[in-house]
């Protein structure tokens, strides 16, 4: 009895670098151990490891094996998928995030049309809401948010609405003389048209 304890005692036991025998037979085969609280990490990042660790068989001819040769096309057709799958995902990715940014810039559109309301009132030349108005400003800026503000230019209906429009000998071309509500975008996508009042040439 006592000969049989020791024995599954000894079975049990760790080697002196601290593993158990499971992650020593694990450690040999080159398998790596599982990751603490059931972790994964990124299954694209596993994968791609996997793939870039695998050996390409060489050329049919200098294998000489219909196997070889049949192992070598799936290898290189699973690792065109993976590359076309990875660029899938990274493109989704960004379409999301921008999705993302454009909804939080067309939620803030009323709260900048209450500031520009205030600037034109005077009711924020200076003081703690002038501060913060400027601060939200420059913040959205940097999420690329740009106003549709410019008068003297030529009326472009890509990013101009025009609510107005007045006949005037001093112009050549139809051009933005006023706006009435100031338009944004973020970079190239127009959120929403500029307001304007556009003065056209004489008939």
């Amino acid at each position: 009895m006592t000969e049989a304890n020791n024995e599954k005692h000894n079975g049990d036991e760790q080697d002196p670098a601290g593993t158990s025998p499971a992650e020593s037979e694990a450690a040999a085969s080159g398998e790596a151990p599982a990751a603490d609280n059931g972790a994964e990490g990124d299954a694209l990042a596993q994968a791609e490891q996997i793939l870039n660790s695998a050996d390409v068989p060489p050329e049919p001819s200098a294998a000489g094996s219909p196997e070889a040769a049949e192992l070598r096309n799936d290898l290189l057709r699973l690792q065109a998928e993976y590359v076309n799958y990875r660029k899938r995902v990274e493109r989704d990715r960004d379409v999301a995030r921008e999705m993302a940014v454009i909804g939080v810039l067309n939620s803030l559109m009323p709260v900048l049309d209450d500031i520009d309301a205030a600037r034109q009132h005077g009711d924020l030349a200076e003081g703690p809401f002038a501060s913060i108005a400027n601060k939200l400003e420059n913040s959205l800026k940097t999420y690329g948010l740009g106003r549709i503000d410019e008068v003297g230019v030529e009326f472009d209906p890509n990013i101009h609405e025009a609510l107005i429009q007045q006949q005037s000998p001093d112009v050549q071309f139809d051009t933005v003389t006023q706006i009435l509500r100031a338009g944004y975008k973020s970079n190239d996508r127009v959120l929403r048209a500029a307001q304007v009042i556009v003065s056209v040439p004489e008939q």
